[in-house]
């Protein structure tokens, strides 16, 4: 994934998850967009998982995604929590972790049709 995102002209910072998520730190090409560079991200990983035969049958991404922006002094506390998402998810799964976000940046959203 650092691959992919470098070669769209994008930073990598850190890029940790569980095996229902991943959590991608970027600095963002201010000429590119997120949904472009999430797509590609889906696409190119799809097929090298597929294509390296890690999973019985075919593996694919869900639909959807959520971004959230995060300023310079912030950088190191998301690097930690990236850092430390086994431990993280010790104690609160993947929908619990998606709607404490969407709550902290106070996204409305509708949970039918959330993971």
């Amino acid at each position: 994934m650092s691959g992919i995102i470098k070669n769209l002209g994008h930073k990598p910072i850190i890029i940790n998850g569980m095996g229902d998520h991943v959590h991608i730190l970027i600095g963002l090409a201010p000429n590119k967009t997120i949904s472009d560079l999430v797509k590609e991200v889906k696409r190119a990983s799809t097929n090298f998982i597929n294509e390296q035969g890690w999973f019985t049958g075919k593996f694919s991404w869900q639909e959807g995604y959520g971004a959230f922006s995060y300023g310079q002094s912030q950088l190191q506390t998301i690097i930690n929590y990236i850092k430390n998402q086994e431990k993280h998810h010790q104690s609160k799964n993947f929908r619990e972790e998606y709607i404490s976000l969407l709550k902290k940046f106070k996204i409305e959203f509708d949970e039918k049709w959330l993971p």
